[in-house]
């Protein structure tokens, strides 16, 4: 579309971009932290995975360089799942399968882009993975939270490869979090991906 369109609509409608933009980072915060307080009301053990989780380590020692995230992934073992969609619904949240992944959608009309999206626990995401998810034991807490290990996020990362699990290696590569030690703590395929972005974090 073209750009002039664009800021000519929002002229017209009298659309506030930053309040939209803020709110939208707040909603992610929200959900997030509606849905961890369900499921430790639950007693319902989970870890926070993904971009929240990277969010979470890289806080840690850098606010400057945390990344906006626009959904929430969770890991929970598969024979906690009954117990978690219980406390989850009554939270307000919906069960959903999208691509044959179970989301819990922000009401009846939520997104799934904007859902929570969970893993079950040491499985593959997929056949071709190197290595299945950690098991939700493998989690610290982090102010009421509990976020999943660095190490086993890292691996998370580079099973997936994606764009953005790219990016999110070399913020952490960047701020100290990941060093020239690591390659060695994965499967020789991951730790070659790793190395790769050690040896050329703009590549």
């Amino acid at each position: 579309m073209d750009p002039k369109v664009l800021i000519d609509t929002v002229r017209e409608q009298s659309i506030d971009i930053f309040d939209r933009m803020f709110r939208a980072v707040e909603l992610v915060q929200e959900r997030l932290n509606r849905a961890c307080d369900a499921l430790h009301s639950a007693q319902a053990p989970y870890a926070v995975v993904g971009g929240n989780a990277v969010t979470a380590w890289v806080a840690t020692i850098d606010d400057g360089a945390v990344r906006n995230t626009r959904d929430v992934n969770l890991l929970l073992a598969e024979q906690d799942l009954p117990q978690a969609t219980v406390a989850l619904e009554k939270a307000g949240f919906v069960r959903d399968m999208v691509m044959e992944t179970v989301v819990f959608l922000d009401g009846p009309n939520g997104k799934p882009s904007q859902g929570l999206h969970i893993l079950i626990a040491n499985r593959k995401v997929r056949p071709e993975y190197a290595s299945p998810t950690p098991t939700v034991d493998r989690a610290v807490e982090i102010n009421n939270k509990r976020v999943v290990e660095l190490q086993a996020l890292v691996e998370m990362k580079l099973n997936s490869y994606r764009d953005k699990d790219r990016t999110h290696l070399r913020d952490m590569i960047q701020i100290g979090l990941i060093d020239a030690s690591w390659p060695a703590r994965f499967p020789p395929s991951l730790g070659e991906r790793l190395q790769s972005l050690l040896d050329d974090p703009e590549g």
